[in-house]
């Protein structure tokens, strides 16, 4: 089932204010864990830092995509 451009433009907007500050809280809270019980190389924080960073938009790509352009659906024939 496809989103609307609607709807994904609402989701983005979700995931940007609400799940992104949430898991970005998480992230760094599991890695200072990390880094105090294990004692984490500087060089494998930040390849981890990177991977966290990356991973949490590949499940939302479909979300996002086409988001910055105008709306397909809407009738070209008013002015936005």
């Amino acid at each position: 089932m496809a989103l609307s451009y609607k709807a994904r433009r609402g989701w983005s907007l979700v995931l940007l204010l609400i799940w992104l500050p949430i898991y970005i809280v998480v992230v760094v809270t599991v890695m200072n864990i990390l880094t105090r019980a294990v004692g984490l190389h500087g060089f494998v924080q930040f390849l981890l830092y990177v991977f966290f960073g990356v991973a949490w938009a590949l499940p939302f790509k479909s979300v996002f995509k086409g988001i910055g352009q105008a709306d397909p659906d809407a009738d070209p024939d008013t002015d936005q």
